[in-house]
């Protein structure tokens, strides 16, 4: 006899019970699943800065470095000798025409990144060596003559030969660049005295005036947009001035608050005016308090010159009015004024900007974004004001130089875990380590070489050490990394903020010294090591060399990947021979030639 439980009747009873506890089953099983990927989560994000160097996916460092092979890397083809994948014109026409940022940084995408060598072009040679250099360069090097034929009733260059000869020349510079120079000593004291030392020329041309004031001991950023004909930026950088690719549009350009002492605008083509004067607040935000805003060209000196601007005595009038009312509602002051020159003073204090109204325009910035920030971010119409808490941020208190190269900034204190005795520990780092640098490469601190990029800087002591060497260093701070970049142009020196997931504001072959201490272990977690090598072989001159500063498994790593690079290298002590944590791994690029070219 059947029980009373197995009885027929029963099993919709049955039934009713398991429907909840399948759906019990269910939940646990779900809640089970999500605790384990709470714990595998925290465990990863736990040993994730130890560990992580051993099990990223990528190819190069996905397996120990004694096992890693070779990548042998194409040649890109010969259209891509001056690419500039960041500011690259057959990428334009995908982006807006609003105020020229089209010109601006437009990276391609990770699928779109090029992995192959960027070719010289045909005919090239090893640069002429500094200071003949400034003066003239190879035609072959940089094959372009729009700017020969365009300005050469401007005296900007002239073709002779195999040679394009710099004479000084330019559109405000009818007697020359020197006496150009000249007179704007006369109306800026503080350029003979040393109070002047860091400048940014905005569309600067061929980069006459960078390279005429560094006998003066100004040292200038230069600044023009990427173009299809003038290769303006690559002519300076080929002189060895100091240059940059970049425009001011509508993005901040990549340097700090409060940076230069002077910035300059010799006929540059940039609307002032416009815009409600939003151009005018960049310059603003960079420059030093008690620095010195120059512009040369329309419309100073309008009553002289407007029948050569294709305009009106009335409207360059009305424009240079504009001008004045602007610069006096950001605390600009006319310093001085004679001919084609007007020099506005920008307020040493914050005096000026505590009697602005509400209605006041442009308004004082509110406190939501760093003034510092500059990578990326978009132009604001508003004034950024200097910190009350820096004292000692203005010209006339800065030391003059070249005393404030090794004197501790006030801006120091703002940098993690800066003070005054950190500075001072890297000043005296930095001198013993270019030593030993000089000792294993001897054209350090030569004529064989100008162009100096110190890849991941501190405090620009690397820049510092070589102030007696024949060179100039752009110091690069990371967009990610401790915002130092402040001290590095408190110091009198010249740097950018950048990120090396991404190609550098720069042609081809600009840069006869590549330096970076640690990169690829602060980095390697955001960016692929094979596609910061390539970027380096790209901006790195033939013959050119790298200083790699970094732990014995990424010299490792890199000697490997350098081999597909076409680059000779050699693994160092560092000057603490006795340590194994750290190497070096000094490289040559071999100078070679496209192969399809070759007869």
């Amino acid at each position: 006899m059947k029980s009373k439980d197995m009885k027929p009747g029963s099993n919709p009873d049955k039934s009713s019970r398991m429907v909840p506890m399948s759906l019990m089953f269910v939940v646990l099983c779900g809640f089970s699943f999500y605790l384990g990927g709470i714990y595998c989560s925290e465990k990863n994000k736990f040993f994730k800065k130890e560990v992580e160097p051993k099990v990223e996916s990528r190819k190069e460092i996905a397996v120990p470095s004694s096992q890693m092979k070779p990548i042998a890397f194409p040649e890109c083809g010969s259209d891509y000798q001056d690419y500039t994948p960041c500011t690259d014109p057959k990428r334009w026409r995908k982006y807006g025409n609003y105020r020229l940022s089209f010109m601006e940084r437009h990276c391609p995408p990770m699928f779109e990144r090029k992995e192959c060598l960027v070719p010289p072009p045909e005919g090239y040679k090893s640069p002429i060596k500094w200071p003949k250099s400034r003066d003239e360069c190879w035609y072959r090097n940089v094959p372009y003559n729009w700017i020969n034929n365009q300005k050469s009733n401007q005296n900007w260059l002239r073709k002779e030969g195999e040679k394009f000869i710099f004479p000084g020349g330019g559109t405000m510079f009818p007697r020359g660049v020197g006496a150009y120079v000249d007179l704007m000593e006369d109306l800026i004291p503080g350029i003979k005295e040393g109070t002047v030392r860091t400048a940014i020329d905005t569309g600067c041309g061929v980069a006459s005036w960078g390279g005429e004031l560094l006998d003066r001991g100004v040292l200038t950023v230069s600044l023009a947009p990427r173009d299809n004909h003038e290769a303006q930026v690559q002519f300076a950088l080929e002189r060895g001035i100091p240059a940059i690719l970049g425009i001011i549009s509508t993005q901040r350009l990549p340097f700090p608050a409060n940076s230069f002492d002077l910035a300059h605008c010799s006929r540059c083509l940039i609307p002032w005016t416009e815009f409600g004067g939003i151009y005018l607040t960049e310059i603003h935000r960079i420059l030093r308090p008690g620095g010195f805003w120059v512009l040369s060209g329309p419309p100073v000196n309008y009553e002289n010159r407007w029948r050569g601007w294709n305009t009106t005595v009335e409207e360059q009038k009305a424009d240079f009015d504009k001008l004045k009312k602007l610069l006096s509602g950001m605390c600009f002051k006319l310093y001085n004024k004679k001919d084609d020159f007007a020099v506005w003073q920008k307020s040493s204090d914050n005096s000026c900007y505590d009697q602005l109204s509400l209605d006041s325009y442009p308004p004082k910035c509110d406190d939501s974004v760093d003034p510092d920030s500059a990578w990326y971010v978009p132009f604001r119409s508003c004034l950024t004001i200097p910190s009350q808490n820096l004292k000692k941020l203005a010209l006339k208190s800065t030391p003059k130089w070249p005393d404030r190269l090794h004197i501790a900034p006030e801006r120091v204190s703002l940098v993690p875990g800066g003070n005054s005795g950190l500075f001072k520990h890297d000043d005296s780092k930095w001198k013993v380590r270019i030593k030993h640098y000089k000792n294993l490469l001897p054209a350090l601190g030569s004529n064989q070489i100008r162009n100096v990029m110190d890849m991941n800087t501190l405090f620009g002591g690397f820049a510092a050490a070589l102030i007696d060497s024949p060179v100039w260093v752009m110091n690069v701070v990371s967009s990610y990394g401790p915002n130092s970049l402040g001290v590095v142009y408190d110091r009198g020196l010249i740097g950018s903020y950048h990120d090396w997931c991404e190609a550098f504001s720069t042609y081809p072959r600009t840069y006869d010294l590549l330096h970076l201490d640690g990169l690829f272990t602060a980095e390697s977690h955001r960016c692929e090591i094979k596609y910061m090598l390539l970027e380096m072989d790209r901006i790195l001159r033939p013959n050119g060399h790298v200083i790699i500063r970094e732990s014995v498994y990424f010299v490792d790593a890199v000697d490997i990947i350098a081999k597909g690079l076409r680059w000779n290298c050699q693994k160092q002590d560092t000057e603490y021979s006795n340590t194994e944590k750290e190497k070096l791994l000094i490289c040559q690029k071999k100078l070679w030639y496209s192969k399809s070219r070759q007869h």
